[in-house]
């Protein structure tokens, strides 16, 4: 029997109670699938940093190396000083495991959930690929003079030729295999008009993409492409990004597609250990109230599914949530609108559904 071995870090917020219906999602896939998960959880968030004065040890980074991936549930509690924890979990194991990919698919499973007038699932199927460990997020800078008239802020975007080249060629091997239907696409979005360091970007592109014949090319700077995602999402197939620009983008993609309560993201080094995550963030005021949508969480398994090899069971959780929305059993993703177990009920029954028969 296959095995896969998982860390688990459900962090604050409404992170334990997503997170515990996405591995119930998962046990199910694995059973139908004939395989095991070996997951190691920690308890590693706001909670554990207020009593220890501990993030996130070395050790423990050293146990995840000898893992296939990481399902995140939230970092963030008001309690702790904004970014903190972030930086030292988040951020942390994206550099220590050079995360370089995040990938977001934006993919609308229900017309009822799109807030966009006269566009159904057929228009909205993107998928973005941020680049995940440079840019303004690689934190060179710092604040002087703090408090005083002559205060300045500095925040410095860094980009590597390798870096670039890198998430480029990423995007353009996942559009050649996406097979969304009719030719592949590959959309550069930056702001090199106006943040001259970005032609680093464009020049890497064009030259990334005379080795994908058949892979056609589009650019748009990024206030374009936001105008684009809102008038015409069906333009775009596979995005390619800057981080900060890609983290702003994405949310937006995000609730083009129903909101944040559905949006995953895979922060991924192809091959080895790697992350997922629902983008949606901790949500302190909803914590142990059973409120939360865990489709995100669902989505982010489905992902995990995927990068482990599991590309049968990720289909099944992805029918699974496909048919739980677009038959209107799931009638809004909205933190109230149903309990969290309620939904993870309702993933399950859909799977079981569509189960084997022996």
């Amino acid at each position: 029997m296959r095995t896969h071995r998982i860390a688990v870090l459900p962090g604050d917020g409404i992170g334990e109670e997503v997170v515990r219906e996405g591995l119930r999602v998962l046990d199910a896939v694995a059973e139908m699938e004939g395989f095991t998960v070996e997951r190691t959880v920690y308890p590693h968030g706001a909670d554990h940093y207020l009593e220890t004065g501990e993030t996130l040890p070395e050790s423990v980074f050293e146990e995840m190396a000898g893992m296939e991936a990481i399902l995140l549930g939230a970092i963030g509690d008001p309690r702790v000083e904004t970014g903190f924890l972030e930086r030292a979990i988040i951020w942390g194991v994206r550099q220590t495991f050079d995360l370089y990919v995040n990938l977001r698919p934006v993919k609308l499973y229900s017309e009822a959930l799109c807030p966009l007038k006269n566009k159904g699932p057929e228009d909205v199927d993107l998928v973005v690929v941020r680049e995940n460990t440079e840019d303004a997020y690689a934190g060179l800078g710092g604040i002087h003079r703090i408090g005083t008239p002559h205060e300045v802020a500095i925040a410095e975007m860094i980009y590597t030729r390798n870096g670039v080249e890198r998430v480029i060629r990423y995007a353009f091997q996942y559009a050649a295999k996406r097979n969304k239907g009719g030719a592949p696409k590959v959309t550069l979005v930056d702001k090199a008009n106006a943040i001259r360091a970005q032609d680093l970007w464009t020049r890497v592109f064009a030259e990334v993409a005379s080795e994908f014949p058949t892979v056609e090319t589009d650019h748009a700077y990024i206030d374009a492409a936001c105008m684009w995602m809102v008038k015409n999402p069906e333009w775009f197939d596979v995005v390619v990004t800057p981080n900060l620009f890609g983290d702003i983008l994405t949310d937006l993609g995000a609730m083009v597609q129903g909101g944040m309560g559905i949006a995953a993201s895979g922060n991924i080094h192809p091959g080895r250990v790697s992350m997922f995550e629902p983008i949606h963030g901790s949500a302190p005021k909803y914590r142990g109230q059973n409120k939360a949508s865990p489709i995100a969480t669902i989505e982010a398994v489905r992902m995990m599914l995927e990068h482990i090899g599991e590309s049968a069971g990720a289909d099944r959780v992805g029918n699974a949530v496909r048919d739980a929305l677009a038959g209107g059993r799931i009638k809004s993703l909205s933190a109230g609108a149903h309990a969290t177990d309620e939904v993870g009920d309702i993933v399950l029954a859909y799977l079981q559904e569509n189960a084997p028969t022996s």
